[in-house]
């Protein structure tokens, strides 16, 4: 079993780099912990409690840089919250976690596909809205710190990415993971939202997502507090010192950067799939 520190540092360096990139560091730390010899289910469950505490760290500072679209948020979390309730109980009743790696991999492979082309395009916008999109408000602004530019945007087909998010909520409660591949990658290619945008929204989602998960894993009996307790540390300052970066990055570093870990953890996954099956 992975001793405290070591699970404290392995969760300052997720919750960094899960905090860049809107991913929540479980989606790295859960691999992680497998292979230190922890039990899949319980990591799941540490890793939903971690993910709470690396939202709520990033997430207040995002907020304040006014990064995050709190509207677009609120009106997604009900498709997200649902999923992870649904997903949690598949995994703690149904399903044997090893062959989810696979589920999880095809999902990341397909928000690879569908960013890998537009690495070298700049921000993402729309022009239009639909009906429900104007009716909720969905736009903003944000001051690009590389340029020094103030960028506007509006958000459209917000029902649309109902299902996506639903689809990544389900994901994260089956697998302990924040689901913000998922949620980046819908609301981007979906939605119209810039990168970065739909960055810090992601992180603002990811922690109902993973607090309707965590219940059910609560009233299961698979959270080890003496594993989440370090995690829910080293994450939450990890993201913290991640939230400073965000804003000083270009939109493509960040795309350029989301891909390479995509990658990394597509391959991770089908091998731990193959390796448990």
């Amino acid at each position: 079993m992975i001793g405290i520190l070591e699970a404290l540092v392995l969760a300052v360096a997720a919750g960094l780099v899960g905090s860049i990139l809107g991913l929540g560091g479980a989606m790295i730390l859960t691999p992680i912990l497998v292979y230190f010899g922890v039990p899949i289910k319980y990591t799941i469950g540490a890793s939903m409690v971690a993910i709470i505490a690396t939202s709520s760290g990033s997430a207040s500072s995002y907020v304040r840089d006014g990064l995050s679209n709190i509207r677009a948020a609120f009106f997604l979390e009900l498709f997200t919250s649902v999923g992870a309730i649904a997903g949690a109980l598949i995994t703690s009743f149904l399903v044997p976690a090893p062959y989810l790696y696979f589920f999880f991999a095809a999902f990341l492979a397909t928000s690879f596909y569908g960013l890998a082309g537009r690495v070298r395009n700049g921000p993402t916008t729309s022009s239009t809205q639909d009906a429900l999109a104007r009716t909720l408000k969905l736009e903003g602004s944000y001051v690009d710190h590389p340029s020094g530019n103030e960028v506007r945007y509006q958000l459209t087909r917000p029902l649309l990415a109902g299902p996506g998010m639903f689809v990544a909520g389900l994901a994260a409660g089956m697998l302990g993971i924040g689901g913000g591949a998922f949620k980046t990658t819908v609301q981007e290619l979906v939605m119209g939202m810039p990168s970065k945008v739909a960055t810090a929204t992601s992180n603002f989602i990811i922690g109902m997502t993973a607090l309707a998960g965590a219940s059910v894993y609560f009233s299961s009996g698979l959270v080890y507090l003496n594993l989440a307790a370090p995690l829910a540390i080293g994450t939450t300052v990890g993201s913290l010192i991640g939230a400073r970066f965000l804003p000083r990055l270009k939109d493509r570093t960040v795309r350029v950067f989301f891909l390479v870990v995509l990658a990394v953890l597509i391959a991770e996954m089908v091998y731990k799939g193959l390796t448990q099956v």
